[in-house]
């Protein structure tokens, strides 16, 4: 059993990185008109994909970054600059959710899928680290397995905000859901300048910390 300061900093991270709360004015865009009944099978169809795209990356992630012939180290910190674009854009740009909407809204022809499962549940940034924190070479199989069911759990807390987008967005309204997303981009970006200087350490250009 991992301890518990681990656990809630994994916990965190994938928390700020899925954004369950910002999914739901996604969510409530790209499923208006559909019964209470339809929404909810979209919601959990969503939530199935992204699960099995998260899931995909924790499992072969790293596989296929070795047979590339590139280290973990070297993956993550890209990935750490990468997250930290995505922070920056969700600090300063429109925000998670009104982009997504602005997305969905362009095609009438695109699925509840998209952009629901992929890229607001399942983001690049989700994709990143769940290979990071399944690092084959720094994590055992048990701990894996610990991660998987954080992200199984967050991806069940995703489910139950969809279920209950309606009555959460009339709470907090357009006005909270773009606060939450900017307060998420600063822990994102704290997470990703960790993410940068560990894997400066792994490859010895920083001391370690």
């Amino acid at each position: 059993m991992l301890p518990f300061e681990q656990l809630l900093q994994e916990f965190i991270t994938l928390w700020v990185v899925i954004d369950p709360i910002g999914t739901v004015p996604v969510f409530l865009a790209v499923t208006a008109g559909l019964t209470t009944r339809a929404r909810r099978s979209v919601a959990l169809k969503a939530v199935i994909v992204a699960g099995a795209v998260l899931l995909a990356f924790m499992i072969a992630g790293q596989l296929i970054l070795e047979a590339l012939g590139l280290g973990l180290p070297s993956f993550q910190i890209a990935g750490g600059l990468v997250l930290f674009l995505f922070a920056i854009s969700m600090i300063f740009g429109p925000g998670k959710p009104e982009a997504e909407i602005a997305e969905a809204e362009e095609s009438t022809t695109q699925t509840a899928i998209h952009p629901v499962a992929i890229p607001s549940i399942a983001s690049p940034g989700a994709m990143l680290a769940v290979v990071v924190l399944t690092d084959n070479d720094r994590f055992s199989i048990p701990h894996q397995a610990q991660t998987a069911g954080i992200l199984l759990l967050i991806l069940g807390i995703t489910l139950a905000f969809l279920y209950l987008a309606s009555p959460i967005l009339k709470m907090i309204g357009p006005a909270g859901a773009s606060i939450i997303s900017r307060v998420m981009g600063m822990i994102l970006a704290a997470v990703a300048v960790d993410a940068v200087l560990r894997g400066l350490v792994q490859i010895g250009a920083l001391a370690p910390f």
